[in-house]
């Protein structure tokens, strides 16, 4: 429940903070307005706050499986789901795609710095290149 705890953490901290959200915010994808309240909550009681988008590009971006039977495992919920994925592949891009688009965006309005953080760079790698940008902007 991505949403309310960070709603509880905007309630809880009291004075200004640094939040870092490591998440790939898939929670419910349909109901994003719900993570972006929240995120809106964080900063309108002035912390700054960091998103890393944890995905894992070549799956959960390009949909890199062969086209044959699988099974999907939701982690969190345990739904289990047989497709083959040639048959979902375009629809479901467009579907990350937007998803991608809009939280970019929202993080843009809300001035919530947005770090992609694909899991086959690790986080070494990650965390180099943006404290680097970080630097250079101060």
């Amino acid at each position: 429940a991505v949403a309310d705890v960070l709603h509880e953490i905007a309630e809880k901290i009291h004075k200004r903070s640094l939040v870092v959200i490591f998440s790939d915010m898939f929670e419910d994808i349909n109901e994003t307005d719900r993570i972006f309240s929240a995120m809106q909550h964080l900063r309108h009681n002035l912390h700054e706050v960091l998103l890393f988008h944890v995905t894992d590009r070549r799956t959960e971006e390009e949909f890199a499986f062969d086209d044959r039977p699988y099974e999907f495992i939701d982690l969190e919920s345990g739904e289990r789901v047989k497709i083959q994925p040639g048959q979902v592949k375009k629809h479901y891009q467009e579907a990350v795609k937007k998803f991608y688009h809009e939280l970019r965006l929202k993080c843009g309005q809300y001035k919530i710095d947005f770090i992609e953080a694909d899991v086959a760079k690790g986080y070494d790698q990650i965390l180099t290149a943006y404290l680097a940008k970080r630097n250079k902007m101060r």
